[in-house]
């Protein structure tokens, strides 16, 4: 097979360096505003893109970002394992531990806020205008991914907002950690059931096998692949750490994948595996979260910000639509908050703090709507619409935080720990593993 073509070459290597430039200039500029990098990642693919580089300069975009799928293709193949090592490490985010001593209450939280946005979610892609789906499509299947995109949130997303807000030690930031984490992982197995609707078809044998499949996965990352993981983490010395956990990731997507469900489920749930084994510490992981949250997080981001066209927008349907669906997605979160909230005995201010923390999807929604434009669920137009929501809610989230915890007194406890963590302090580190590109 003959190496890649010179001309082919210089053009990928320009684009990576553009678009990663771009990244972490905007991503930068985005933070200063106070708004998560990811919306400045994200714009400069929007900015190099078909909404502004394309109209502005034709033949500087056909040049840098030409229609060939070959060319393309290199681009994609970075952003994926970007993609597929970001999920991993939010994987590893999850702590289990935590996650079974707050069970029972986290567990209601979860529920609500998932079932009822994924129910509006569907609703709403069933009365959604064909404009928004692509040609061909199974309405069913369609609505179904909507649901999805709607109920998801987003960890990394989430546990920087508490971060950066220093709310990360109360016991509500805890919960709402806890409850996005198990959106999460319910959000990923619902997602690789609706793909693979999608391309293997709707049908009872179709849905029946993809169950199954996913049953089968789940008992084979519990029974096998935790106590394999504990073998070989225990083998691996610290120089090897970061080396082997990336080659577990794009293991377990590669099986994932080739089981003909998303790769991305496996890369969660061994992200998930890695973290209850509870043999890798934070500081081992950290030379990995920086070539992925400082290189390929932002290339993906970028890259996804490409597949944008705003310009879509100037449709008045198009653009309705996007408000409609931002206002669902709104609504199902605070709502399913509320509700949970209610029913375990929490006040109007605390379940407001967990809908506007719930509300943040970010990567993960983002994520999601790159698979469901790689297996044809969505085109450009429903792409577009549900990445704005990805930006949207994540942009809502610190200043609504801000405002309903202002109204939430401080207990001993959440100070007590807040000492004890060391975030009283205003040079203190972050306590969470995930950085700036959440």
């Amino acid at each position: 097979m003959p190496p890649v073509a010179a001309a082919t070459l210089l053009v990928f290597l320009t684009q990576v360096a553009v678009l990663l430039l771009a990244a972490i200039l905007l991503g930068r500029l985005a933070t200063r505003l106070g708004m998560a990098a990811i919306v400045g990642e994200l714009f400069a693919g929007v900015v190099l893109g078909p909404s502004v580089l394309g109209h502005l300069s034709p033949p500087v975009a056909e040049w840098l970002f030409p229609h060939r799928a070959g060319q393309f293709n290199m681009l994609d193949a970075v952003g994926q394992i970007g993609m597929l090592l970001l999920v991993g490490v939010a994987g590893m985010c999850l702590d289990v531990g935590l996650l079974r001593r707050q069970g029972p209450r986290a567990g209601v939280v979860s529920l609500t806020s998932l079932v009822i946005p994924l129910g509006l979610g569907i609703a709403c892609g069933l009365l959604l205008p064909a404009v928004i789906m692509p040609a061909g499509g199974d309405r069913a299947v369609f609505a179904g991914f909507i649901g999805v995109a709607l109920c998801v949130s987003a960890i990394p997303v989430i546990a920087k907002i508490l971060t950066d807000l220093r709310i990360l030690h109360r016991d509500l930031g805890q919960l709402i950690l806890i409850a996005a984490g198990v959106d999460d992982a319910v959000g990923w197995l619902l997602l690789a059931v609706v793909t693979t609707m999608a391309t293997v078809g709707v049908s009872t044998g179709a849905v029946t096998l993809s169950v199954a499949t996913l049953v089968g996965i789940l008992l084979f990352t519990a029974l096998v692949l935790r106590p394999m993981l504990r073998v070989v983490l225990r083998a691996t010395d610290q120089g090897a750490a970061v080396g082997v956990i990336a080659v577990l990731i794009l293991l377990a997507s590669a099986g994932t994948q080739a089981l003909k469900m998303e790769a991305v489920l496996g890369a969660f749930l061994c992200g998930i595996a890695i973290s209850s084994t509870r043999l890798v510490e934070p500081a081992r992981l950290a030379s990995l979260r920086t070539v992925v949250l400082g290189v390929f997080a932002p290339i993906f981001f970028a890259t996804a910000g490409l597949r944008m066209d705003l310009t879509l927008l100037g449709n008045p349907v198009v653009a309705l639509s996007a408000i409609v669906v931002l206002a669902v997605a709104v609504a199902g979160k605070f709502g399913g908050a509320y509700a949970g909230a209610s029913m375990i005995g929490l006040d109007r201010w605390h379940a407001l703090s967990l809908g506007a923390g719930l509300n943040a999807r970010g990567i993960v929604q983002i994520v999601v709507a790159s698979v469901g434009l790689r297996v044809g669920v969505v085109d450009t137009t429903g792409y577009t619409i549900i990445v704005l929501v990805a930006l949207a809610t994540s942009v809502m989230a610190p200043p609504m935080l801000r405002y309903t915890l202002g109204r939430i007194a401080t207990t001993q406890d959440e100070h007590d720990r807040e000492v004890r963590l060391g975030l009283d302090r205003d040079d203190s580190p972050t306590a969470v593993p995930v950085g700036s590109s959440a």
